[in-house]
């Protein structure tokens, strides 16, 4: 299918579809259900309505359910159709604690509401967030622009020619995907790190948010995170954050670090060279290390991957603490994160 000019799902082959299965129009009236399909969705009616039939998908009994298109099919219970803002979905949408998955993969945006991911969380399920399983996208879209802005510098200098840059940009096509791979397990191990915290992480999170709160990068109500008092009757139930409540938390206390020592001085410190190249690949380290030193996004850059190791490492909690409790600054209390010992 990819190989042709234009395609659609009538271009797949029946004969790889599983016994029973099919290909249908979402525009079909009504859709014939075989035996096989019937008794994996645990319906009776032979036939059955599209709508009705996507919906009785999303409550099906599996280890995954993954997401890969537009539309956000799944909210809490105690949310309308109306709060979701989606009406092209309204008919096939379903509750969380209507799912009987193990696990969702979020491979594309918006398909579940942040009160939906919650309410699936705390019955059980395995989530994190859209902009958490999506991150590759993002981080390798970065790192593309990182390395386009000193090659093209070396074009217009003369020191590369466009076709070397286009070679070079295809040879290191494995490096960048390992950078951002690594990236996408660090930060989903501090996610899983930080939801072992449980309960007794809890009063600390509750600190971080009023934290986040106070400097404007949060907003409580917008995020779905309840009050404080909801929070710790949480601990009292040996209950903690659920991991897309703590998967907010970890972007925006990345965020907020992040702008902390971006508007410092350490950033500029020659020491910190390292820190920058390692965010390129080994191929442009040797070929180009004097274009990558100029970077123009040098300070941004090294603040990236200082923060990342900084709570990918050390958890959410760290660099408040540090701050509070040593009267620190957040540049202050990242700066032994710059040191070779741990590097």
């Amino acid at each position: 299918m990819f190989n042709l000019p234009r395609s659609s799902w009538a271009d797949y082959k029946a004969e790889l579809i599983s016994k029973g299965g099919g290909v249908f129009p979402r525009s079909q009236k009504s859709i014939p259900l075989s035996k096989e399909v019937r008794a994996m969705l645990g319906l009776s009616v032979k036939e059955i309505e599209p709508a009705a039939l996507i919906s009785a998908i999303l409550k099906s009994e599996a280890d995954l359910l993954w997401f890969g298109g537009i539309g956000t099919y799944i909210k809490a219970k105690d949310q309308s159709n109306a709060d979701v803002g989606d009406p092209g979905n309204d008919a096939i949408r379903v509750n969380a604690a209507e799912l009987r998955v193990k696990a969702i993969g979020e491979g594309a945006n918006l398909a579940i509401t942040q009160a939906g991911r919650i309410e699936f969380s705390q019955f059980g399920g395995r989530i994190n967030t859209d902009f958490i399983d999506n991150s590759a996208g993002v981080d390798c879209s970065d790192n593309e622009v990182n390395i386009k802005i000193p090659l093209n510098g070396e074009m217009i200098e003369g020191r590369l020619e466009l076709g070397e840059r286009n070679m070079l940009l295809a040879e290191m096509t494995d490096a960048v995907g390992g950078l951002v791979l690594e990236d996408n397990r660090l930060q989903t191990l501090a996610l899983s790190i930080a939801e072992r915290g449980g309960a007794r992480a809890l009063p600390q999170l509750v600190r971080v948010i009023e934290l986040l709160e106070e400097s404007g990068r949060l907003n409580r109500a917008v995020e779905g995170l309840d009050s404080n008092e909801e929070l710790l009757r949480r601990a009292q139930q040996n209950l903690g954050l659920t991991r897309p409540e703590l998967a907010v938390l970890l972007s925006t206390a990345k965020m907020r670090l992040q702008a902390a020592i971006e508007g410092s001085k350490f950033t500029g410190d020659p020491t910190l060279e390292g820190e920058l190249l390692a965010a390129f690949p080994p191929q442009m380290q040797e070929r180009h290390r004097a274009a990558i030193l100029a970077h123009r996004l040098r300070r941004e850059i090294i603040a990236t991957k200082v923060v990342n190791r900084f709570v990918n490492w050390l958890g959410i909690i760290a660099p408040f603490a540090l701050t509070e409790e040593e009267g620190a600054s957040f540049a202050q209390a990242a700066l032994p994160m710059t040191m070779p010992s741990v590097s």
